[in-house]
């Protein structure tokens, strides 16, 4: 979100904190300002053209962080929540694994995502993109979030303010999509008219006078959408948080809807709103539940009663004290050498605020980050029968090693499974995405071990210390089973040049009794130099008692490569993993492929699949000297370095151009030998003589080896002599 947030007391911005207060005022109601029905975005995209370049422009200024209460239980500092225990890794069946939107110039990406019948929606700062959900195909974009308000005037239409959030609105079968007007001034909400993302939108704005409502997180509800924002009077001053309820009935039919607003006082901040997963609805007439850090002891429960038909009838009430495991605020988050320390937003709960009916009972899943020991880990809380006596059912924080684990997201199946993905760091560990998870039989307030969706490869720097804001776990409304989480890592060192990452996974048991396996890949992805060879386990996982006997078939082995299954099957007892090797050839193209692995038994077919990056020996060229002024008949000297890339090795003979007029260059040695993972040096020397013309020249070194070529360029200046 574009922010000029500059609170200069952070005491000023917040007052005291001690615990949250009643609302200031309310219920306020606000009309919105205008509405109509889009064009599909599929011709609104095409009309919205995305700017050419990079502009490196934070649009996310530091904003003032909450200093939260010390809790009464806080003192010794020490996290009893914390998990002890080690327990398997994470019993669940992988599924799609592939990036999502990239850098575009503007940082943090605040990533976040919902799934629907067929489509992925994923949206980040200024930009949105629609995946095939079967298949990770692209859809539609990256395009820029306002095409969504193409033709629709005013500052919606204009630029993007960012803070997006998208949400699968399951029993309507609808999107919802929201973010910051570009000027800060209005809020900008679009409901799909149909389960297609591509198609059209009911398109709406709500303008919040003076104040910037900012940070707005939203939740699907049957008889709203709900809304918090953190408010700040003419863009600077904290005044508490904004609880709101839009007309969900006539924004899903495109009337004109209004919002009915609760706003706190500034003992209140970062309050989220209850989304409902599943197929099973909350009670008839049960109030949306919003949830914040009271202190670092206690959780704060509001409940959120809307009448739109009589708004005075409306209420927000709270809060009701759930006291948690104590803990301290974290602190940053270190990356390798030369990163910044990130942010960690510690300060508040983390989107979302998931809520399921098991029928039996209720259940709300949030998670936040906390100091635990000498590294940040990921706490997370499971409260039950939060309309009639909100219980904290178990908690744990998630930190089982020296990495550093916060910005998560959480969320729960049909069968009660949680699954909890989060960003991963620390001083060895290079920022990137990992999740861990629970079923109902595992002990009480413990995860499994983690498993990894994508390892970064490079530091955010460049001083760029916000880190995302949020993540998003969510749950496919077709099998209720299958988790879908989106996160951003860092792929290659640097700033605003950040990368997300889309991965699906569900546990096993979820929702079926027969006799069934997943195939599983270990690792699920690696690089290779062309004409050498890669190794997968692949391992058969029983359910549900399986005791067959299953045999692997293979497709899109690369071209040039042999793909081979040693043993070509397995059975029980034991499932003895199968190793897959791909050996490649020196004719194998460079790129990335996609193998699949498909095991059968009768009519039980699975399939997993494995990345493997061919990469091609090459080397780069670097001029240790780069500029030299000599006189007319002297001589200057240039030394250089061959360094092999992707293991290269052997000759690279060497060439010089852009001499001046009679002078001559010589190299030594030449050609040079490079044998990897050594570098190997040179160096030119360029001879003039007295009647070079005196003026600068650009020389290029260039260095080939069979098809592979590189060069360098040095500057000469020659003086009269």
């Amino acid at each position: 979100m574009k922010k000029h947030l500059l609170c200069i007391a952070i005491a000023m911005c917040f007052l005291a904190l001690a615990i949250a207060a009643p609302a200031q005022s309310g219920p306020i109601v606000r009309h919105a300002i205008k509405h109509d029905v889009s064009r599909t975005l599929t011709e609104m995209v095409a009309s919205t053209p995305r700017p050419v370049g990079n502009p490196h422009v934070e649009i996310e200024a530091p904003r003032p962080t909450r200093p939260l209460p010390v809790g009464p239980g806080a003192k010794t500092g020490r996290d009893t929540a914390l998990q002890t225990s080690t327990l398997p890794l994470i019993n669940t069946v992988p599924g799609l694994n592939f990036d999502g939107v990239g850098a575009n110039g503007y940082a943090p990406p605040d990533t976040n995502g919902s799934v629907g019948l067929t489509q992925f929606f994923q949206i980040t700062n200024v930009e949105f993109a629609i995946y095939d959900k079967t298949s990770g195909n692209i859809l539609l974009g990256p395009a820029l979030i306002h095409s969504l308000w193409d033709g629709f005037g005013g500052d919606c239409d204009t630029n993007d303010g960012g803070d997006p959030v998208v949400l699968w609105d399951k029993a309507a079968q609808r999107w919802v999509v929201s973010q910051l007007s570009g000027t800060y001034t209005n809020w900008c909400m679009a409901v799909s008219t149909s389960a297609d993302a591509t198609g059209t939108y009911y398109r709406y704005a709500f303008s919040s006078g003076s104040n910037l409502d900012d940070y707005p997180k939203v939740g699907v509800w049957p008889d709203a959408y709900y809304r918090a924002t953190n408010s700040f009077q003419n863009g600077q001053n904290f005044i508490g948080a904004n609880a709101c309820a839009l007309d969900r009935a006539l924004m899903l039919a495109g009337g004109a809807a209004n919002e009915i607003c609760f706003q706190q006082n500034a003992n209140v901040a970062s309050l989220l709103p209850s989304d409902v997963d599943g197929n099973t609805a909350p009670p008839a007439g049960e109030p949306n539940f919003y949830v914040e850090l009271l202190d670092t002891s206690d959780l704060g429960l509001f409940q959120f009663h809307v009448d739109f038909s009589n708004p005075a009838n409306s209420t927000f009430t709270g809060p009701t004290t759930i006291p948690v495991a104590a803990y301290t605020e974290p602190s940053g988050i270190p990356q390798p050498a030369g990163g910044t320390t990130l942010d960690t937003l510690g300060d508040r709960l983390m989107f979302r605020l998931a809520y399921r009916n098991f029928g039996d009972h209720e259940a709300l899943v949030v998670n936040h980050s906390v100091n635990s020991g000498s590294v940040v880990g990921a706490r997370w809380y499971e409260i039950r029968s939060p309309n009639s006596t909100p219980t904290l059912f178990q908690q744990g924080t998630f930190a089982p090693d020296s990495t550093y684990r916060w910005m998560g997201s959480i969320a729960m199946d049909l069968s009660g499974d949680m699954a909890m993905g989060y960003s991963v760091s620390s001083s060895s560990v290079y920022p990137g995405v990992r999740y861990t998870g629970r079923t109902t039989g595992d002990p009480a307030g413990s995860m499994e071990t983690e498993a990894s969706l994508i390892e970064g490869s490079g530091v955010q720097n460049g001083g760029l210390a916000r880190w995302g804001d949020y993540s998003s776990m969510s749950v496919d409304p077709i099998d209720d089973c299958t988790f879908w989480y989106t996160q951003e890592y860092i792929a290659s060192t640097g700033s605003f040049n950040w990368s997300t990452r889309i991965g699906t996974f569900k546990f096993p048991g979820c929702g079926s009794t027969a006799p069934d396996f997943y195939l599983s890949a270990n690792p699920s992805s690696q690089t290779v130099v062309q004409g050498k060879s890669g190794t997968y386990s692949i391992g058969v996982n029983p359910i549900n008692g399986y005791s067959g006997t299953v045999a692997f078939t293979l497709t899109g082995c690369p071209t040039g490569a042999t793909c081979t299954m040693n043993p070509t099957s397995s059975g029980s007892p034991s499932y003895p993993p199968s190793t897959l090797t791909i050996a490649t050839g020196s004719t194998t193209p460079g790129g990335n492929y996609n193998i699949t692995i498909t095991g059968s038994d009768g009519t039980l077919t699975q399939t997993t699949s494995v990345s493997l990056v061919v990469v091609s020996p090459d080397f780069s060229i670097t001029a240790n000297t780069k500029v030299e002024t000599i006189k007319a008949g002297t001589s200057a000297k240039y030394p250089f370095s061959i360094t092999p890339v992707n293991s290269f090795s052997g000759p690279v003979t060497l060439t010089v151009t852009g001499l001046p007029t009679g002078s001559t260059g010589a190299f030594s040695p030449n050609p040079v030998t490079v044998t990897s993972p050594n570098a190997a040096t040179s160096a030119l020397t360029v001879a003039t003589k007295k009647r070079t013309t005196a003026k600068t020249y650009v020389l290029t070194i260039t260095g080939t080896s069979g098809t592979i070529k590189h060069s360098a360029t040095v500057t000469l200046t020659v003086t009269a002599k």
